[in-house]
């Protein structure tokens, strides 16, 4: 596995481009999917603390990605990108640009064509991004604005975080034997939670506490936060009859936000793929799919949905 992460950025003010080079640690398939699919794009788009809220996304040409970027107040900052150029796999080209919440362009605002060409090799995808723009002030008012730093710092953030969860995860589960468990979101607080449970329940942790400032330091990662540092990473009890309650804070550094009715889920880890299919296809069908089951970059294939009942589940089948 690759090491380090290709992040080239270059400006050519002759041509009024922005120029970016982004390597993935990923197959180009499961790269294309998090450019095209809102359940991704929304976990990694927007610098923190700001997060993403899609509204809809029609990805044909012609069609038109339609999202805001929310800031820590729930200031909502629309923007869509129209889609020009598509061929599945390869290239993703659209038009950017600020809007209100019905898609009508802002014409007082600058804009930018985005061309997106996707390669792999040796399993490692490289997104040769190209920002064309109408002015080269335009340009300059993005650099001012901290464009370089905001899009290094969300993909980044996202790298790393999805990496060494899960990570942690497969160490404390090493095989596919089939188990159930509860997983638990906070917004902050895991260890004070985790530590009422273990006196409820006369237990103990299984590896401990694991936390952000564990994992391992990576010159081509950002620093992390220091609000961040001593959050709870991953924490696993076993409370009763061998069931696992695991839990994670959900910081808010990285756009995320925990919620009653999100913030809880029955988490399935069935012992073969097809299995996890079924039990997907069966449990959403009348409910609410949260994120389609597929192929992630973590190695899983995963998926979450919340039933007819309201009740939230995720399938996870860890690809050995």
């Amino acid at each position: 596995m690759k090491s380090s992460l290709l992040f080239n950025f270059s400006v050519n003010k002759e041509n009024k481009t922005i120029n970016i080079q982004r390597e993935f640690n990923a197959e180009l398939e499961l790269v294309w999917k998090a450019w095209t699919e809102a359940e991704l794009l929304n976990q990694w788009w927007a610098p923190k603390p700001y997060h993403i809220e899609t509204k809809s996304l029609d990805l044909k040409v012609g069609g038109m990605w339609l999202y805001a970027m929310v800031s820590p107040e729930n200031e909502k900052t629309w923007c869509k990108a129209d889609y020009k150029e598509i061929e599945p796999n390869k290239l993703l080209s659209w038009l950017d640009a600020f809007c209100d919440e019905n898609g009508i362009e802002n014409t007082l605002k600058p804009r930018s064509l985005w061309t997106n060409l996707f390669t792999e090799k040796n399993g490692v995808t490289l997104v040769d991004i190209i920002l064309k723009h109408d002015k080269l002030e335009d340009i300059e008012t993005m650099i001012k604005m901290g464009f370089k730093e905001g899009f290094e710092m969300a993909l980044s953030n996202l790298d790393q975080y999805i990496e060494s969860q899960f990570k942690l995860r497969k160490q404390n589960k090493p095989n596919n034997m089939a188990r159930v468990s509860t997983y638990l979101n906070f917004p902050g607080n895991t260890e004070e939670a985790f530590n009422f449970y273990k006196q409820v329940f006369k237990s103990d942790f299984i590896n401990g506490i694991k936390r952000f400032d564990e994992v391992p330091d990576d010159h081509n990662h950002p620093p992390m936060d220091e609000s961040v540092k001593k959050m709870v990473l991953h924490v696993e009890l076993p409370i009763l009859g061998g069931h696992i309650l695991m839990g994670t804070d959900a910081p808010k550094e990285f756009g995320m936000t925990v919620n009653l009715g999100n913030n809880m889920h029955i988490n399935l880890e069935p012992e073969s793929r097809e299995e996890a299919k079924r039990l997907f296809d069966a449990l959403s069908e009348g409910g609410n799919i949260e994120m389609p089951i597929q192929d992630m970059f973590w190695g899983a294939y995963f998926g979450s949905c919340a039933d007819k009942f309201g009740i939230n589940w995720m399938i996870n089948y860890q690809n050995q």
